[in-house]
């Protein structure tokens, strides 16, 4: 409330235009604008068989995209805001949402999920994040993900309940008074909405935004091509390319800005070496190193809460 919210602080010391720009255009649709990138395979494809021959470890080239808009989020931050009622606010954290598929069915189940990540990831460290997501969430009996169980409760109210709640979250959000644990299972208050249409087959495409929630970039991952490239003498030959669409949100940084994100993104991906290595953590100080503090306590009590338990029962079961 008062321009205070939980997954973010408002941005303050803009420029005119960056400021009236939103009361412009007040909803999210209205500020979407398009952009077509495009990775050539060839270094991706030698790096994803390098690792695998080497080391033994098989990463997809979704894996290494969402590392590279990670590290894109972390080192341009800008990319990172959103707009809520007109003002634009920093995001306090990095996540990517993504839908999948239990089963490459009409009748497959649809499993939402989000993954939180710091910005100083390695490829590794992303790829692990990512897997142990969505391998906990498709193994039989697993617990239902948080985003889908929510989703699943309101689903089950009568139509006008329905209504009538997803309108008072609206308003909860438009004046900062959303909960943090609702903040955090809504795949709609993220970074980045991310779909990997490469495997239901289907090219990229420009996806909409949501005027719900606070996603300011939706990328999609297309199907690999193969396309004729001409150089300046006229010689043509054939490049292996994967297109993505990227949808963002105009209002939150200029053009040249997000075309360097971009172009972040794509030089990454390119060269995926660059993504091995995790990017040293900040030296923290006052009330960021206090907080932290708190959370590494609360964490490690948790940690040997949950020890307790698992020893608990191993003594129960060897008795």
């Amino acid at each position: 409330m008062f321009g205070k919210r939980a997954d973010g602080v408002k941005v303050k010391d803009l420029q005119i235009i960056d400021k009236a720009i939103s009361y412009f255009m007040p909803q999210r649709i209205d500020a979407v604008n398009f952009s077509a990138q495009y990775v050539n395979c060839k270094t991706l494809d030698e790096f994803i068989l390098k690792e695998k021959k080497e080391n033994g470890i098989h990463y997809t080239y979704t894996e290494i995209l969402i590392a590279a808009v990670v590290r894109m989020l972390h080192e341009r931050p800008k990319a990172n805001r959103f707009v809520n009622d007109c003002v634009i606010y920093q995001r306090n954290y990095i996540s990517v949402s993504m839908s999948i598929l239990t089963k490459l069915v009409d009748e497959g189940e649809e499993l939402t999920l989000k993954f939180y990540f710091k910005g100083t990831e390695s490829l590794p460290e992303v790829k692990k994040i990512v897997d142990d997501e969505i391998a906990k969430n498709l193994v039989a009996n697993a617990e239902t993900h948080e985003t889908t169980r929510i989703a699943g409760l309101l689903c089950k109210l009568p139509s006008w309940m329905f209504k009538l709640a997803i309108w008072f979250v609206r308003k909860l959000d438009k004046h900062n008074c959303l909960p943090k644990s609702l903040i955090h299972a809504s795949p709609f208050h993220t970074s980045i909405y991310v779909a990997d249409l490469r495997s239901i087959k289907l090219d990229r495409i420009y996806h909409h935004l949501y005027n719900f929630g606070t996603t300011s970039m939706f990328g999609t991952i297309g199907k690999v091509k193969y396309v004729p490239v001409a150089d300046r003498s006229g010689n043509v030959t054939v490049e292996k390319r994967l297109e993505m669409g990227f949808s963002l949100d105009e209002r939150i940084c200029d053009g040249l800005y997000y075309r360097n994100c971009m172009k972040m993104i794509t030089d990454f991906a390119e060269n995926p070496e660059l993504l091995k290595e995790p990017l040293p953590e900040p030296e923290l100080t006052g009330k960021a190193l206090k907080k932290k503090q708190k959370m590494d306590k609360k964490r490690a009590k948790k940690e040997a809460k949950l020890a307790k338990k698992k020893k608990k029962t191993e003594e129960k079961e060897g008795v």
